[in-house]
């Protein structure tokens, strides 16, 4: 399963479903077909909630951002 991982701090944010990095990956824009990294704020969190987001995953993402305005996030 992949897990999540916050780049700036190296923190593991948790382990996510194929569905779910599926859906970041249909919301989030990519550089190149092998990016793996993505940066988040809190309107893409709310972008992702209106479209649909999982709770689980957006609550993962939610406390992981803490009391930044944005992080960048990966995947492996």
């Amino acid at each position: 399963m992949p897990r999540l991982i916050r780049i700036d701090t190296g923190d593991d944010i948790g382990t996510i479903s194929d569905a779910q990095l599926k859906f970041l990956v249909e919301q989030l824009e990519e550089e190149h077909d092998e990016d793996q990294d993505y940066f988040i704020d809190r309107d893409t969190l709310e972008l992702m909630s209106d479209n649909g987001g999982d709770p689980e995953l957006l609550a993962m993402l939610e406390k992981a951002i803490g009391d930044d305005d944005s992080m960048d996030i990966s995947w492996e």
